[in-house]
């Protein structure tokens, strides 16, 4: 009689052993980062152009000549500028950032489905998923 029972108690411990532990989530949702750099105004001003540009555009800045950077700049700032009144807002200037962010967000979102859409058919499936994350162990 004792023997089911070892049995039952033997398979549930196997179980809970090989569990995978649940990922812990935080009760607050969090914005994702300006950027990846460290925010260091002494140091460099790298946190603040990937914030303000993005990260892609800031890498091309990064490229251009002072003279270059400076007329890009100048196309840009007219761009945030949306009540054309020749000055930047704090108001502007967050809705710039925010944008540049969502862009960046969705760039990555995109790079991200491309990776995990295997056979490139539009779709994730399942097995993809799987063997995107996991790999062929599953």
């Amino acid at each position: 009689m004792r023997f089911p029972w070892l049995l039952l108690f033997l398979a549930v411990w196997a179980l809970c052993g090989s569990a995978k532990p649940t990922e812990r989530k935080e009760r607050v949702v969090r914005e994702a980062p300006l950027s990846t750099r460290e925010h260091d105004d002494a140091q460099s001003f790298d946190y603040d152009h990937d914030a303000f540009l993005g990260a892609d555009e800031a890498k091309s800045f990064d490229q251009l000549t002072p003279e270059e950077s400076k007329e890009r700049l100048g196309k840009i700032v007219g761009k945030i500028d949306e009540d054309g009144d020749g000055f930047v807002t704090v108001e502007e200037l967050k809705a710039w950032i925010k944008f540049a962010q969502k862009r960046w967000i969705y760039e990555d979102v995109e790079r991200q489905w491309k990776g995990h859409d295997l056979n490139e058919d539009g779709l994730v499936s399942w097995e993809e998923y799987k063997n995107a994350t996991y790999g062929y162990i599953l």
